[in-house]
C-alpha cells in the first residue's frame, strides 16, 4: 500500500496520473502506477507533443500510415488513438471495480475548436464514436463557446473532462451545464460520468506575478495563496451545488456528481513545497490529477491528510488578494487565453514535425 491508496481509503481522494507515453504501456511502468493507487490518466496535447516529438516509441506505426497514404492530420489522430485504447485497456479494472467511479481516460479535442462550439460538439462525437470505450472522457475546454457544447454532450450521455477553467464563475457555468444537461437527456443517468478540471499553479504564476508587481507589504505577504484559496472556494460551490431538491431529482435517476478535478498540479515556484498542490487540496469527492515527477515526490515526502476546507476561509483570502489591488477576473481571462493557446502552439508543433518526417519518409 501506498500513500497514493491512502488517499481514496482514508480522504476518498483519487489520484490520476497527468501523463501518457508509448513506453509505458508496452514496458509495464503504466501497470506499476496503477499498482501504486493511480486510479485514472489525462492526457493533453502538450503532452503528446512530448510524448511524441521526444520519443521513437511512434515512428514503426507513422511510418506505416505514411505508406499508406495516411495525412499527418490523420496519422496524428492514429498515434492518440492507439495510446488512448492500450490506457483505456489498462485501467478498464479499475472503472468495473469503482462502479464507474475511476479508472478513465481523457483525450482532448483539437485545440483549435475551443472558440468553435458547433466544431467542438461535433469532434467530441467522433472521438467517443471513435474510441467507444465507457471509460473514456473526452476533454473539452471551459471556454464560453465550450460550455454549450459540454450541456449538449451530456444531453447525449456522453462522459467528459472539461478542461482549462480559472475562475470561479466559469465554474459556476460548467457546473449549471453539467445539471442542466443531465436534466435533458432521457432515462437512467447512471452511465454518464464528468469532472470539472480546475486548474491550479498557473493561478499563483499570474497573481504573484502581478503581487510583485504592486509591491507592497501587503501584496507580497498574500504571494502563493491564491491558487490554493481559488481551488478551496470551488471545493465550497461544488458542495452548495451538488445539494437539495434539484440535485436530489437527479440522483434519483441514478446522476453522479461532477468532482473537481484539480489540475496543473505540479509546483511552478521552486520557493514553494513540491507537493504543495496535493497536500493542501486533499478531500472527499475530489481528484488530483499530477505529473509523474510530483508523484514520485509526494509518494516520497507528501502528506496524507483533510486539508481542503482547513485553515483561513478560501473567500476571505481572495478578497484580499482583490482589495491588494490583483484583478482575479482579468487573471482568469488570460490564463484562458495562455492555456488554449499553448495546446494550440503544441498541437501545431507536433503536426509540423511529423510534416517533415513524413516528407523525408516519402523521399526515402
Amino acid at each position: 500500500m501506498t500513500k497514493l491508496h491512502d488517499l481514496f481509503d482514508e480522504q476518498q481522494q483519487s489520484p490520476w496520473l497527468d501523463n501518457l507515453r508509448r513506453g509505458w504501456m508496452t514496458d509495464g511502468e503504466m501497470q506499476n502506477w496503477i499498482e501504486q493507487g493511480i486510479r485514472g490518466l489525462t492526457s493533453n496535447p502538450s503532452i503528446f507533443q512530448k510524448a511524441i516529438a521526444d520519443s521513437t516509441d511512434y515512428d514503426e506505426q507513422f511510418g506505416q500510415l505514411i505508406s499508406d497514404d495516411v495525412s499527418v492530420d490523420d496519422a496524428y489522430w492514429n498515434l492518440v488513438t492507439t495510446d488512448i485504447e492500450a490506457a483505456l485497456t489498462l485501467l478498464r479494472p479499475v472503472y468495473d471495480a469503482s462502479d464507474r467511479l475511476d479508472g478513465y481516460v481523457s483525450v482532448e479535442v483539437d485545440p483549435g475548436l475551443a472558440r468553435d462550439t458547433d466544431g467542438t460538439i461535433a469532434a467530441a462525437r467522433h472521438l467517443h464514436t471513435r474510441i467507444e470505450e465507457p471509460n473514456l472522457y473526452v476533454k473539452i475546454p471551459a471556454t464560453a463557446e465550450g460550455v454549450p457544447a459540454i450541456r449538449q454532450m451530456i444531453t447525449e450521455k456522453r462522459s467528459i473532462n472539461v478542461t482549462l477553467i480559472f475562475s470561479l464563475e466559469r465554474y459556476a457555468d460548467v457546473m449549471e451545464a453539467y445539471l442542466a444537461g443531465l436534466e435533458a437527456a432521457v432515462g437512467d443517468l447512471s452511465a454518464v460520468s464528468s469532472v470539472a478540471s480546475f486548474f491550479v499553479s498557473r493561478v499563483d504564476t499570474e497573481v504573484d506575478r502581478r503581487l510583485d508587481e504592486i509591491g507592497t507589504d501587503t501584496a507580497l505577504a498574500l504571494r502563493g495563496k491564491a491558487a490554493i484559496a481559488n481551488a478551496r472556494a470551488a471545493y465550497l460551490l461544488f458542495r452548495e451545488t451538488f445539494t437539495g431538491p434539484r440535485w436530489d431529482a437527479l440522483v434519483a435517476r441514478g446522476a453522479q456528481p461532477q468532482r473537481p478535478l484539480w489540475a496543473s498540479t505540479s509546483t511552478k515556484n521552486d520557493a514553494y513545497p513540491d507537493t504543495l498542490y496535493v497536500d493542501e487540496l486533499i478531500g472527499p469527492d475530489t481528484v488530483n490529477t499530477v505529473p509523474d515527477a510530483t508523484l514520485d515526490a509526494f509518494l516520497d515526502h507528501g502528506t496524507v491528510r483533510a486539508t481542503i476546507d482547513t485553515g483561513e476561509d478560501p473567500r476571505q483570502v481572495l478578497a484580499a488578494v482583490r482589495a491588494a489591488g490583483v484583478d482575479l477576473d482579468d487573471v482568469a481571462i488570460v490564463l484562458e487565453e495562455q492555456g488554449v493557446s499553448s495546446f494550440e502552439k503544441a498541437f501545431d508543433e507536433l503536426l509540423e514535425t511529423l510534416g517533415t518526417k513524413a516528407d523525408a519518409l516519402r523521399s526515402s
